[in-house]
């Protein structure tokens, strides 16, 4: 990894990223014609966020006619989650009193449980067969923030770690499978669960 940073959040996506994209650059020591094959998390998380990003990576991906590799967000925390003999358990904080998640096998790359949208005190009671009696590392906001869920169904057995930074780890997986690589037009978000403005528009549906 030449270079990685984090962007400021109190300033909207679309403002910050192009500018921190050009910091990274020049941090690596880069020159955009130099870049071979580009990366983009397409979540599950924040819509915009999601949006903002992928577009962002398509313009720069078709401006110079290069691929683009799609990767999970969750699938970049469970590679930072990497152990020898633990699953990893990516959980992140999807608002509304769930999470988004899925359950890896210690090398972070098989996945043992697919993604969903749910409740935590669910979602763990769901994941306790596959689980079975082996140690579990969870990564990820929505971990720390309902550690109270996991730790009384897997005990001493789970661990919680707080997510590192993702771009870095984003770009490995794109590095370690150029093979994923699509058209900028064929990038496309991971949703797991419906934006919110869908969400209202089925509420008002049924009502």
């Amino acid at each position: 990894m030449l270079a990685e940073l984090s962007g400021d959040p109190a300033l909207p996506h679309g403002q910050r990223l192009p500018a921190d994209l050009m910091r990274a650059l020049e941090l690596a020591g880069v020159d955009r014609s130099d870049v071979e094959l580009f990366a983009v998390a397409v979540g599950p998380g924040s819509y915009t966020g999601m949006r903002v990003g992928i577009a962002t990576v398509q313009g720069l991906a078709m401006a110079t006619g290069t691929r683009v590799v799609p990767v999970s967000t969750l699938d970049a925390l469970a590679r930072a989650g990497t152990n020898a003999a633990r699953v990893i358990g990516a959980w992140m904080d999807a608002q509304r009193g769930e999470v988004y998640a899925a359950l890896y096998a210690p090398d972070g790359g098989d996945v043992l449980m697919p993604p969903v949208a749910a409740r935590p005190a669910d979602l763990v009671e769901a994941w306790a067969q596959a689980i079975g009696t082996r140690d579990a590392v969870f990564i990820g906001d929505g971990a720390v923030r309902y550690r109270e869920a996991i730790e009384p169904v897997l005990g001493a057995r789970a661990s919680v770690m707080a997510p590192p930074p993702l771009a870095g780890l984003v770009g490995q997986i794109a590095a370690a499978h150029p093979a994923r690589a699509v058209l900028p037009h064929a990038v496309i978000p991971m949703y797991v669960r419906k934006p919110d403005v869908e969400l209202a528009r089925d509420r008002r549906s049924g009502a």
